[in-house]
């Protein structure tokens, strides 16, 4: 089934109305939802399956207002201060760490929930897992392990690879993560036998580029990172793979669904099923320091049959031992 992809965006004057008349005609919470790129529908509804669960519902108990930077990180800290002066009762900050350091930064009062692609202590946005401290708390996604890991299935599925391509978003952060996460996955690779280029794509038509660049570059497989970038471009990306017969492997389940050959990764779904949990606590008094850092304990591998036919690849037997997923 394609995804939908939606957003709200509202500016500053545009959403003050909105917000207060909501706040003293319905005499409920208020949730600031404020995301680098635009929100997906399966996403939003699993936000909104745990609030469900918590016991609120959207426009009726808790009114939600969703607000996307477009992959522009310079707009989050208009977007957050709207959301700090209406005084909202807490704010989600997804999309990638960008948002979330704009969030900490326009306030020390709100609560914050945060998805994060590595440990939120290493990057200072909580004491400890158990006891984060401060105002936030959320899910840790472990994504430097993941790179390491889908190396791995690469590996698996093409024992006599010599090079392969990662692309990251050196921009995301300050190239914070994309260090990290590279970092780790070139000693993983020289480990594996395997050489690792890193290439980068911070916009749109840097991923034409990449992928001509990973081919030119003699790479014998590709591997994509969760930067919120590249997930709401993933059909671009996955024509991409095709067009230059590449075997790719990518962060999300979704990349699978829409056609990409394999994913490995915690799911996404969950992640903000977490997150409607805990914003649902902190609307019941809950403290956000008082709430553990959540991991997950689970991992997809999804291999797509149909694409690797068209690829021409015979998975191994290995490979669909291993899958916790196929489609065909």
């Amino acid at each position: 089934m394609r995804r939908r992809e939606f957003f709200g965006v509202l500016g500053g004057a545009a959403m003050a109305w909105p917000i207060n008349a909501r706040a003293q005609q319905n005499a409920m919470p208020v949730i600031g939802f404020v995301k680098s790129n635009n929100p997906s529908a399966p996403m939003m509804n699993a936000f909104q399956q745990g609030l469900n669960e918590g016991g609120y519902v959207e426009h009726g108990n808790v009114s939600i207002v969703y607000l996307s930077a477009e992959g522009q990180y310079d707009r989050l800290p208009s977007l957050l201060s709207d959301l700090v002066r209406q005084q909202v009762s807490l704010i989600v900050a997804s999309g990638g760490l960008p948002t979330v350091l704009r969030a900490r930064e326009a306030t020390k009062t709100i609560p914050i929930l945060f998805i994060s692609g590595l440990n939120p202590v290493q990057l200072g946005l909580a004491s400890s897992l158990s006891s984060p401290g401060g105002n936030t708390t959320g899910v840790n996604m472990r994504g430097a392990e993941m790179g390491e890991k889908r190396l791995e299935w690469l590996l698996r599925l093409l024992p006599t690879v010599g090079t392969v391509a990662a692309v990251v978003n050196p921009k995301s952060t300050s190239g914070m993560i994309s260090k990290i996460e590279l970092d780790g996955m070139v000693e993983a690779g020289r480990g594996l036998g395997i050489k690792l280029i890193g290439l980068e794509a911070s916009t749109e038509s840097d991923l034409e580029k990449v992928f001509a660049a990973a081919v030119q570059a003699g790479a014998g497989a590709l591997s994509i990172n969760g930067d919120p970038l590249f997930t709401p471009r993933r059909a671009q990306i996955i024509a991409l793979a095709a067009r230059h017969r590449l075997p790719t492997i990518y962060p999300w389940r979704e990349y699978v669904e829409d056609g990409g050959l394999m994913s490995y990764g915690p799911s996404l779904s969950w992640a903000y099923r977490q997150l409607g949990n805990y914003a649902s606590r902190i609307l019941k008094g809950a403290q956000p320091s008082e709430l553990p850092v959540q991991e997950p304990m689970k991992f997809d591998f999804l291999v797509n049959l149909k694409t690797a036919k068209t690829l021409g690849l015979t998975i191994p037997k290995i490979v669909l031992a291993g899958a916790t997923e196929i489609i065909e």
